[in-house]
């Protein structure tokens, strides 16, 4: 099956929203981890850090322009299962165990920065997409794939009833975050984005793919 892409406007802004369902790929704390799209992992480069890397699903998705991943989480017992996935791996990995609103790295250290299903639970989104952006040299890439506030009315009051239950037994995680709001407003240009749901209801799995730059 072809990829088949619907062009919208949102805000000003042209998006693209994809039908096809190779473009979904769910979180891995709630469904099987299958690949992402290309333009997020095989985008990465160069060193990379990937926020909230969890037990480590992402890893042996990276593309031979990684160079080295340097895999951020709060979670000690995930960080121990993703250094069991990195033995297997030629790719250098280091982990580091902290939030995202204080990354432990210098001022313009990575060259790419990667967040999967991450930014619906941290709790200080902003402060933590602006920590990316201090991490991330003049020319790095912040690349995304996120759940978030879709564009039509209908689907967006469901999210509001769901967010609370959501919350509760997905550890914080909101569905109604407007990630393009946010990654804009700590200071980021989004030079490419594409949203859309191909599997499971529109509340639950609305996702926006894409990349950004430091403003």
């Amino acid at each position: 099956m072809a990829n088949t892409f619907l062009l919208s406007k949102t805000s000003g802004h042209e998006v693209l929203r994809s039908s096809h369902p190779a473009a979904y790929h769910p979180p891995w704390d709630a469904q099987p981890h299958t690949p992402l799209l290309p333009g997020a992992l095989l985008g990465a480069e160069g060193r990379v850090l990937e926020i909230g890397i969890g037990p480590g699903l992402n890893l042996p998705l990276y593309g031979s322009q990684a160079k080295e991943v340097l895999g951020l989480d709060p979670s000690s017992r995930l960080i121990a299962m993703a250094e069991r996935a990195a033995l297997r791996l030629a790719l250098p990995v280091r982990f580091i165990e902290g939030t995202a609103e204080a990354i432990p790295l210098e001022r313009g250290s990575v060259d790419t920065v990667l967040t999967t299903w991450t930014l619906c639970t941290i709790p200080a989104a902003v402060r933590a997409l602006e920590e990316m952006r201090r991490v991330l040299k003049a020319r790095g890439r912040l690349l995304f794939v996120e759940q978030g506030l879709p564009t039509e009315d209908g689907v967006r009051g469901w999210q509001g009833r769901l967010t609370p239950l959501r919350k509760r037994i997905g550890g914080g995680c909101h569905l109604n975050r407007p990630i393009w709001n946010l990654i804009e407003t700590a200071g980021f240009e989004i030079t490419r984005i594409e949203t859309g749901c191909a599997l499971g209801p529109k509340p639950m799995h609305f996702t926006y793919e894409g990349g950004a730059r430091p403003a």
